[in-house]
């Protein structure tokens, strides 16, 4: 059978859930050994591979939870005129969110699609607007592995719209804690994101299953980011592209080498009846595949974040990340001219004494018991008006004062140079502002106004509570006026997961034609563990 559009329902795809990670291979004689070498690398090694993939193996679901699909009941929480609204729909137990990723359409701005990292299913929660961001209707869709249809557990979620296609495009990985197969998976909207095509007809863009049907147990692919070429007057207009990390995991957990790689198709559903199992992906490295002392060195990277200028170019930055541990040694950056064929010179976007990575292996910040890494929350943008590339990252330069803050770049020769850098979260008077910022995330809309939002402990001298938030602004010189918009704090230590607090790597934030969607991870609704809950909110449009 194949899918046909809108064959499916919000309630169908819930019914088809199963235990994500637990259910049998169909994949036939296909070795399978007890412990899969990406589960060492978790058990044994502090850093490397992402959040999502490490807390996969804390969280075992042994209860089916009841999900309520369709339009979303939310709360709308407000505070001096200020709203807040939760997006996703609740599951019973309540479980987490966490990891937003969103877009709007290009057709109609008031169309947007977040997803997120779902705890209920293991796969994604979609929401979807169509008045701004005011209500939203709420989808879940269960991650499976095309080769097996078995299902899997999901994660790291992206989100963009293709102004060719007409389309939203979302992204998450496909992997089993007891089987060493995984994937990275693209499904498709074609209704504003109302419906999505079931995972099992989904497109992989790369696997580690070979097509005699084994296993490279060896490779793990990790933390994929999309992004696509909307630019009408591009020789590669329409092409989707994904960035990830290839994890070369040896025997005993450790890893080796983790480059940066990427994909792309031009077309996801080359016979046009939904089913894109039949489309083509183009992958290669962005860094070359070699080993070092420790993981350091031209084969370790972390954070591969995509954008296209508007010259059809394909720009990336990275982190050079230990494959072991968390530290990030500097920031770097590459553009294709060709599509992503191939990549010219490497860039260091930091200088010299601006810019310091949490010097914690686990990326742990003060008084925060969860994971809170720079890495995989270090977007970079591209301003159309002004034709910069923008970048922000969380900064540890200045800890001993003012802990964790938020820094800025920009280019303005498409890479070749980059700013001094220089703080985002700031006071008033223009100072980095107390205790821990993290978790950013920017946007640029239609008129080249700059869009940044994070987390944010300034409000709580014990450094705990978190708040979101944002500053808009045409002059990226200052960016002074930093403001509250959530309308509640909360604790990250209050639950979430028995063995401690995750609630994610990143944020994120779109902005277009009079429209802005800033989605963050909120936990103002927590519960005790076991369960926990975080919740999915943002401001709506006036």
């Amino acid at each position: 059978m194949r899918y046909l559009g809108k064959a499916f329902t919000a309630v169908a795809v819930v019914a088809a859930i199963a235990v994500p990670g637990l259910a049998s291979s169909g994949s036939g004689g296909v070795s399978k050994p007890a412990t899969p070498r990406w589960v060492l690398h978790v058990q044994r090694f502090r850093g490397g591979l992402d959040g999502t993939v490490r807390d996969s193996l804390r969280f075992a679901k042994t209860n089916r939870s009841q999900l309520r699909s369709g339009p979303v009941s939310v709360r709308h929480e407000s505070n001096g005129g200020l709203k807040n609204v939760q997006v996703n729909a609740d599951s019973s137990p309540p479980l987490p969110q966490n990891e937003e990723a969103v877009a709007y359409s290009l057709d109609n701005p008031k169309t947007a699609v977040v997803a997120s990292n779902d705890y209920v299913n293991g796969g994604l929660f979609i929401g979807t607007t169509h008045d701004g961001g005011k209500t939203w209707r709420s989808w879940f869709q269960a991650s499976q592995l095309v080769q097996t249809r078995d299902f899997c557990s999901g994660g790291d979620p992206s989100v963009v719209y293709s102004r060719r296609d007409h389309a939203f495009y979302a992204s998450q990985l496909c992997f089993f804690r007891a089987h060493p197969e995984s994937a990275m998976e693209v499904i498709k909207s074609t209704d504003g994101g109302d419906t999505w095509t079931p995972g099992r007809y989904s497109t992989q863009v790369i696997s580690n299953i070979l097509s005699d049907g084994s296993v490279d147990e060896s490779v793990f692919y990790d933390k994929e980011q999309l992004a696509v070429d909307n630019t009408p007057s591009s020789p590669f207009y329409g092409r989707l592209y994904t960035t990830y990390v290839k994890f070369h995991i040896l025997p005993d957990g450790s890893s080796d080498y983790c480059p940066g790689q990427v994909g792309y198709t031009d077309n996801t559903d080359p016979n046009g009846d939904g089913d894109l199992t039949d489309a083509t992906w183009t992958n290669g490295p962005i860094m070359p595949d070699t080993p070092g002392a420790g993981g350091l060195g031209t084969s370790a990277n972390q954070g591969v974040q995509p954008i296209v200028d508007d010259q059809g170019g394909l720009d990336v930055s990275f982190m050079e990340e230990e494959c072991n541990t968390s530290i990030d040694h500097a920031i770097y950056f590459k553009r294709s001219t060709d599509g992503g064929s191939s990549f010219g010179p490497l860039v260091q976007i930091d200088k010299p004494g601006q810019w310091e990575d949490n010097p914690d292996p686990g990326d742990l910040l003060p008084n925060k018991n969860a994971r809170v890494p720079a890495s995989t929350s270090a977007p970079i943008v591209f301003n159309f008006k002004n034709h910069a590339l923008q970048f922000v990252v969380q900064n540890n330069i200045d800890r001993t004062t003012s802990g964790a803050d938020i820094s800025y770049t920009e280019s303005h020769d498409y890479g070749t140079t980059w700013e001094d850098m220089r703080f985002v979260a700031v006071t008033k008077s223009g100072a980095p502002a107390p205790q821990d910022q993290f978790f950013p995330w920017m946007a640029v809309d239609t008129k080249g106004v700059t869009h940044i939002i994070w987390l944010d402990n300034r409000l709580d001298p014990n450094n705990v509570l978190i708040d979101t938030f944002r500053v808009v602004t045409k002059h990226t010189s200052s960016f002074s006026d930093n403001r509250r918009i959530s309308t509640e704090s909360w604790n990250p230590n209050a639950g979430f997961f028995a063995s401690g607090a995750f609630f994610g790597d990143y944020i994120g934030v779109a902005a277009g034609p009079k429209v802005e969607y800033p989605m963050w991870t909120d936990g103002r609704n927590t519960l005790p563990s076991p369960h926990g809950q975080t919740d999915v909110f943002t401001v709506p449009n006036h």
